[in-house]
């Protein structure tokens, strides 16, 4: 009879060991989610780009980290702005030349990454191509041109290195001098707002126009630090074999200027 009750439970005790062992699983993955999404919300978040709107700086296809505590937190820090953080937590304002990802003014589901040209109380404007802050004519070299797709047709676009006031050098591109946005009113960048530009200047929608306009600093999700991935787009998610020569190395691990 002995025998036949240890025989009995033998089934109960795997049982509860299998039954333990799901437990322990289903706690892991909660505790791997939990400090996955806590470095998400607190240190660096990943950003993938869309568009082109800051080339040659960023290419379409660039993934890069973007730091969350280099400005403070907001509610945008986190997920589904499920914080009710009402404006900042250890706020400090980005230099003028930053890159930086807030959410669009206009429609804050919409993240945004342009470059800091304005702080607040600046006064920005573009004159024939060229960037004006405080009255101030900003130094721009021509350091190259190339060849850019504009629709299905190519045209030259001139690269120049732009020094700002406070010395920060970066790289533009400019199709003419003469379009849409290379001739502005003056802006006064208000108290608590940033002034956005791309560094494709004349293919970027930013501060220059009524879609996006002053930024306001509780819209900073954080500072675009360095990229850790980057591809062409010549190789599709099935084309396996080819996308060892898709992706861009040299970009891999590049910081951001």
């Amino acid at each position: 009879m002995a025998d036949r009750k240890q025989d009995y439970k033998l089934p109960k005790l795997a049982s509860n060991k299998k039954g333990s062992g799901i437990v322990e699983t289903i706690k892991t993955i909660f505790l791997a989610g939990l400090i996955a999404l806590t470095f998400r919300s607190l240190v660096a978040e990943p950003f993938n780009i869309p568009s082109g709107s800051m080339i040659p700086t960023l290419l379409v296809g660039d993934y890069l980290f973007v730091s969350k505590y280099s400005y403070g937190y907001t509610k945008y820090s986190f997920p589904f702005a499920a914080v009710p953080i009402k404006d900042r937590i250890a706020a400090s304002i980005p230099e003028r030349g930053d890159v930086v990802v807030f959410r669009l003014p206009s429609d804050v589901t919409i993240d945004y990454i342009k470059r800091v040209v304005g702080l607040p109380g600046d006064r920005i404007q573009v004159i024939g191509g060229i960037l004006y802050i405080n009255g101030n004519k900003v130094l721009r070299r021509q350091i190259g041109e190339k060849n850019v797709l504009n629709g299905v047709s190519e045209i030259r676009a001139v690269v120049y290195e732009e020094t700002f006031p406070n010395g920060h050098k970066h790289i533009i591109q400019e199709l003419r001098d003469d379009l849409s946005f290379d001739n502005t009113p003056e802006f006064k960048v208000p108290e608590g707002h940033l002034f956005m530009m791309g560094d494709n200047r004349d293919n970027s929608r930013d501060s220059r126009s009524r879609a996006v306009g002053f930024v306001p600093v509780r819209n900073l999700i954080g500072k675009a630090e360095f990229m850790f991935f980057s591809h062409n787009n010549t190789a599709s998610l099935f084309e396996i074999w080819k996308w060892p020569f898709a992706i861009r190395y040299s970009r891999i691990g590049k910081g951001i200027n």
